[in-house]
């Protein structure tokens, strides 16, 4: 190995030692912009945007089923109203996925006694056969005792996965629920299971008003009828069974994959004075399911955004960095809108400042975590008590996700905050006929949008970066 002369040599371990230490100098956020961001929380604390939002959203566009009826209205919608609010730039991004369409279900006991069931057709289900089908019923538990049921106890019988969830602040038993109704189908299927019924997803105990969601289908001929019983009807379907007698069920659904479909993402952008190239991403997802209006899943995640970057657009000038407002599409069966965002803008990571999703309802914000490197803990902690005043707590113990569809680019190196809403009743109302407007209080929504103006602000305008950049946050153990 040629030697350097040893001036060179210092020159260059001098240079090294600069550029590490550059490298890791703290992330800051000036005071002028925390004192612009705090009044920019105050000012949304008593602007009513974000509830004039999704309240136009949910009454104009109403259900969004991905790929049915309204996709499209609400598509126009969100270009609309980001043009009303005054992006300065408002485009689309193409997402495809398979379109799976209900249309009609209806179950009942036919022995040994006699009587209809509430149900909804759970996403990818397979339908029924013409006319529906009878089967004996099975009962399990939970999850694990149906993954260690012999086959033969399964093959042809009706699939009923009992599993209980419970209210709490962080909405955590939704990991059960949504394990069930995922996971359940699929493996009853294996089995040779002739239809899946699960207890519905939620912590509605006295409401008739069965939850759907997506099952963890994905082949169209690997999938069986699945369906979910309101917890009433789970209740009763526990009684009869109880009596010892076999129990019987005709289930007839009429639904399925009828193709191909193509939406997009609805992006608006306040383009950054300084670095327009580097982006503060935040967003909800447009679409929802189809028996209510969607406003708390997740009209509410589309209004806080937008909401948001209106208070930064009333500011005399620009942030430094872009504010980028995503209305994702088709979250709600397999994520498609954010895993399209990832995997287009996956080489522009790093430029990917902070960001996160509004995917938990219109509740108060409680709490916040984060996944950025080390030296920018500092500047997340300035953050932090720009918006303790308003309720919002700073958990450094855990990381952040960045929300359901931008966890997807989080998993691709962008750092990123998970801002949860208090989700006590949350799961009252996912995924039902009962997710309407009525469900959101005006100022707890806007007590959310104070919180995202003043982040993403403040993360546009910090000095240095949060430590974006590919595979960055691999092994931080974030889950949405």
């Amino acid at each position: 190995m040629r030697r350097l002369p040893l001036t060179l040599l210092a020159a260059s371990l001098a240079f090294a030692a600069g550029a590490a230490s550059a490298a890791d100098k703290a992330t800051t956020i000036p005071q002028s912009a925390v004192k612009t961001a705090e009044q920019l929380r105050d000012k949304a604390m008593a602007d009513d945007t974000g509830y004039k939002i999704v309240e136009s959203l949910t009454t104009e566009v109403g259900p969004r089923i991905a790929g049915g009826p309204n996709d499209q209205r609400g598509r126009e919608w969100a270009i609309a109203k980001f043009k009303e609010l005054g992006y300065d730039k408002v485009y689309t991004e193409t997402v495809t996925y398979p379109l799976w369409e209900r249309r009609s279900e209806h179950a009942a006991i036919v022995g040994p006694y006699p009587q209809p069931l509430t149900v909804i057709a759970l996403g990818y289900s397979a339908g029924t056969p013409k006319g529906g089908l009878t089967a004996e019923v099975v009962k399990f538990d939970s999850l694990d005792a149906l993954k260690k049921a012999d086959p033969a106890s399964v093959k042809g019988k009706i699939v009923f996965v009992d599993a209980r969830m419970q209210r709490h602040k962080d909405g955590h038993d939704y990991g059960i629920g949504s394990a069930v109704r995922t996971g359940g189908p699929v493996i009853a299927s294996k089995m040779g299971a002739a239809a899946f019924l699960l207890r519905s997803a939620g912590t509605d105990e006295h409401s008739r008003t069965p939850h759907t969601g997506v099952t963890g289908f994905r082949d169209p001929k690997e999938a069986i009828p699945a369906a979910a019983l309101s917890l009433p009807d789970a209740d009763q379907l526990d009684r009869v069974l109880a009596s010892g007698k076999p129990v019987s069920i005709k289930l007839d659904l009429d639904c399925g994959i009828t193709g191909t479909y193509t939406g997009a993402n609805v992006i608006g952008e306040i383009t950054g004075k300084k670095y327009p190239d580097q982006i503060v991403p935040i967003g909800g997802h447009l679409d929802s399911w189809d028996p209510g209006t969607g406003a708390i899943d997740d009209g509410a995640g589309v209004a806080i955004a937008m909401a948001a970057g209106k208070m930064i657009l009333s500011l005399p000038q620009r942030p430094d960095r872009t504010i980028r407002v995503i209305a994702f599409a088709n979250e709600e069966m397999g994520l498609f809108g954010g895993r399209a965002y990832a995997d287009q803008h996956a080489a522009e990571v790093g430029k990917h400042q902070l960001g996160t999703e509004s995917d938990f309802g219109a509740r108060k914000i409680w709490r916040m975590t984060a996944s950025v490197k080390p030296s920018a803990r500092g500047a997340i902690e300035q953050i932090a008590k720009v918006i303790e005043p308003v309720g919002v707590a700073y958990d450094p113990q855990h990381p952040g996700g960045g929300g359901s569809d931008l966890s997807q680019m989080h998993a691709k190196g962008m750092a990123a905050l998970t801002l949860t809403q208090d989700g006590t009743d949350y799961f009252d109302y996912h995924h039902t006929a009962n997710d309407t407007l009525d469900k959101i209080d005006p100022r707890e929504l806007a007590q959310n949008v104070a919180v995202y103006a003043a982040f993403s602000y403040m993360a546009a305008q910090a000095e240095g970066d949060f430590g974006s950049a590919p595979d960055a946050f691999k092994n931080d153990g974030a889950r949405d």
